[in-house]
């Protein structure tokens, strides 16, 4: 999955933390958020700004992340 159409840091976004673009969600929200059980669906219902496609790149960023480390 190319998680780079989805993704963006820019440091006039809550800090240059990574967000989904378009939004001011952070990664770290929604990974937090499936961490605490969350499914695909709340997180949607919970952030309406946010898309399927990109909860799914956050997941291939962080599972991409996680084999470089």
């Amino acid at each position: 999955m190319n998680y780079q159409q989805y993704l963006i840091r820019d440091p006039q976004i809550c800090g240059g933390e990574l967000v989904i673009k378009g939004t001011r969600v952070t990664l770290r929200t929604i990974l937090a958020s499936l961490a605490e059980g969350a499914t695909i669906d709340e997180i949607l219902k919970d952030f309406p700004t946010v898309t399927e496609p990109a909860v799914r790149a956050v997941i291939a960023f962080a599972a991409t992340s996680a084999e470089e480390d």
